[in-house]
């Protein structure tokens, strides 16, 4: 019997990754940080007691799977929508048949909308009175950040839970897992799986366990059987299967690869921050992690050298994360590029970690009378209004105390000679200000 005839019988005609979705939150992968014993999702599951809310979170975390663990644990109608191909008729129609089900047989109705970013306002007006009333709870999908990408009134009405991506450990576990379930996995085929196929799967798939699912199944799909009908899936075929080579590396490598990206970014060598760039996104880094090392050093080494650095970093960050793989890959090469190539400068984190160091232990919080707010100041302290220079009077800056007492004249920011820094020096001097 070969592996169609196989699943014939067992009638597996679903993907491995929809088969093999959690169906209690026992069964649950990751976001302990939300299905903990004592969270508080949890407890509204367990107690049918769950309000409209929203799961946020990249593809492949979990966030339909949880849907559907609170679908089989509620006695509720569940229903399923996706906002890419419906609309306003398709709301009306699941809250008048909740409506009825409420009247009738004093039942609640979960609507699931997937892809929920994709309503626009018109569609989630729609639903914003059965909401309100309680006609239906609504349960929102969505990989976009909802506060920017939903409507305010329909989020101000939900709890949002944010996923995070699964960790390489919890994919692993969820491979092997299904290599042996008879039930709904790939367990009632002779295969085995090497260790190495299932680290390179799980790494390459960067926190999405339906690709991760995708990719074993292919794999041992396509597997020609040795002459003893088993399936041995290698390193070799995991690599065809997810298509990517496995530049995978141990924990110490990795970090010995990110520390040699952000020293090179600091050191201006453009072409090293490029390479140890691209050896991490082919490893399986996530490039918005390096994005947000990029925006860092920007300012903790550019910094007031060249304020424009951050500008082009954090840009770059928000292509990358509008734009995804692999266009977005361009403006942060080229983010990487100007970060390298501008002039250095340490003095804004410098200033940080000074003025940090004071607010803790001078903690000077006697405030220079002419800087109070007057509005509810004493008696007293409002004949000092008087005494505050506004700066625009005076062409834009004029000289007054604004450190209290305690701290006067103490200078945290000290500009270099490198870069824009010089521009700010001669500004100083025009003022009269400590250089």
């Amino acid at each position: 019997m070969d592996l169609f005839d196989l699943a014939q019988k067992k009638n597996v005609t679903a993907p491995l990754a929809e088969r093999m979705r959690a169906n209690t939150l026992s069964e649950f992968l990751g976001q302990d940080h939300i299905v903990s014993e004592t969270g508080l999702l949890r407890r509204a599951i367990k107690t049918d007691k769950l309000g409209s809310c929203i799961f946020w979170g990249p593809p492949g975390c979990g966030k339909t799977t949880l849907a559907n663990v609170i679908a089989k644990g509620t006695d509720g109608n569940f229903v399923k929508l996706n906002a890419v191909n419906s609309g306003v008729a398709d709301v009306k129609r699941v809250v008048e048949e909740a409506q009825t089900s409420a009247k009738l047989y004093g039942k609640k109705t979960y609507l699931l909308l997937d892809e929920c970013h994709r309503f626009n306002k018109t569609q989630s007006d729609s639903l914003l009175p059965a909401i309100e009333s309680g006609d239906i709870i609504f349960i929102g999908s969505t990989t976009e950040n909802p506060f920017a990408s939903m409507t305010p009134a329909i989020v101000s009405r939900c709890r949002v839970f944010e996923l995070k991506k699964l960790s390489q450990e919890n994919i692993e576990k969820a491979l092997r897992k299904a290599v042996v379930d008879k039930e709904k996995g790939l367990g009632n085929y002779d295969l085995t799986v090497t260790d190495e196929a299932i680290k390179h799967i799980a790494n390459a798939a960067a926190g999405d366990l339906r690709v991760a699912y995708n990719a074993l199944e292919l794999a041992a799909m396509t597997t020609t059987p040795d002459g003893n009908g088993k399936i041995k899936v290698t390193l070799k075929d995991a690599e065809e299967s997810i298509q990517q080579k496995a530049l995978s590396f141990d924990e110490n490598l990795y970090y010995d690869i990110l520390s040699a990206f952000c020293k090179s970014l600091r050191g201006s060598d453009a072409n090293a921050a490029l390479y140890y760039m691209q050896r991490l996104i082919k490893g399986g880094c996530d490039p918005l992690l390096l994005a947000r090392r990029v925006v860092v050093h920007s300012a903790e080494d550019v910094g007031m050298a060249d304020p424009n650095a951050l500008v082009v970093a954090t840009n770059a960050l928000l292509a990358y994360e509008r734009l995804g793989l692999p266009e977005g890959l361009i403006p942060l090469s080229e983010a990487v590029i100007y970060v390298c190539e501008a002039e250095k400068s340490n003095s804004v984190v410098t200033a940080m970690y000074s003025a940090e160091e004071d607010a803790v232990n001078v903690k000077d919080d006697v405030i220079p009378a002419h800087l109070k707010n007057y509005e509810f100041a004493s008696k007293e302290d409002k004949l000092n209004k008087a005494n505050y220079k506004y700066p625009h009077d005076y062409g834009g800056f004029v000289e007054q105390q604004y450190l209290p007492d305690g701290l006067k004249g103490k200078v945290y920011y000290k500009p270099k000679d490198n870069g824009y820094e010089k521009v700010v020096k001669e500004i100083r001097k025009r003022k009269g200000k400590i250089v």
